[in-house]
């Protein structure tokens, strides 16, 4: 049976309820979210056994989000716990007129503070069949960066295709060029998924939309990115080569076949749902 590893960061997701504001009222419901996260519970899902690979830390709100991926059939044995917090993010919801908005904080998160070294990638990927990663991963520090260059490595050693969606985030780029760190992740990706903003930005190739639906190119040629591109929002995209952007799959929300929900609790009165991470494919404010 086909086996897949993704890895990323395990994120808190922290919103008010209904259609509130952020702190409009002292409720605030709890979710864990995540794009690659996200994509190892959709596999489950659709019955593709997949093992989820971060760093947590060792208290209890990294077991309860360890729990929550277990209860959507996730693996989680080669999950490494250690650091002093979970990456957190606040989602006010859009209404109306209004435009969703996301305020992270996740500086000097678990995974963020990871020693690549932590992570075994020839036994994790023994007997893996896809593996599968996102531009977040390198944004968040040196560490993270170095453990998914690493990660791809490894898996083109042992000829596991490997899946990389850019997912661009511009409040988690800062004004960095996003360049010399995400181009040599893409050219050896099998998969490359991406919409024309994420590919101009992170990239600098100017694609259009049916540029992007045939083979990436072995060749990439840089092209300097106008610093007004780096803040551009990113535009919807449905399935190109293999996916769109958002670490969501957005072909999953768009037909028949819908990506489901991460459900589940936490504790008493918290409610766990997936898709904490697709707030995120709006532009933070």
């Amino acid at each position: 049976m086909t086996r897949a590893v993704t890895f990323g960061e395990l994120l808190l997701r922290l919103s008010p309820p209904g259609e509130e504001r952020l702190f409009e009222s002292s409720d605030l419901v709890t979710c864990f979210g995540g794009a690659e996260a996200n994509v190892a519970v959709a596999l489950s899902h659709f019955g593709v056994p997949c093992d989820y690979v971060t760093r947590v830390p060792d208290n209890p709100i990294g077991d309860a989000g360890v729990a929550a991926l277990e209860r959507e059939g996730v693996g989680t044995q080669w999950i490494v716990r250690g650091g002093q917090r979970l990456g957190i993010y606040f989602v006010e919801p859009g209404a109306d007129l209004r435009t969703m908005r996301v305020v992270y904080d996740r500086a000097g998160s678990a995974l963020a503070r990871i020693e690549p070294q932590s992570l075994d990638w020839p036994r994790v990927l023994t007997g893996a069949d896809w593996f599968h990663a996102s531009g977040i991963t390198p944004a968040l520090g040196d560490g993270p960066a170095a453990a998914l260059a690493g990660a791809i490595s490894c898996a083109r050693a042992q000829d596991i295709p490997v899946s990389f969606d850019l997912n661009y985030r511009e409040a988690l780029w800062r004004d960095r060029d996003p360049g010399p760190l995400v181009e040599p992740l893409a050219r050896q990706a099998t998969v490359l998924i991406a919409n024309p903003t994420a590919v101009r930005v992170m990239l600098g190739i100017d694609a259009d939309d049916s540029s992007l639906a045939g083979p990436v190119s072995a060749r990439v040629e840089r092209r300097p990115v106008r610093r007004r591109d780096r803040h551009a929002r990113a535009e919807p995209a449905a399935l190109r080569g293999c996916g769109g952007s958002g670490g969501r799959w957005r072909q999953l929300r768009r037909g028949a076949h819908r990506a489901p929900r991460l459900r589940g609790r936490t504790g008493r009165g918290a409610r766990v749902r997936r898709g904490g991470e697709r707030a995120e494919t709006h532009r933070a404010r």
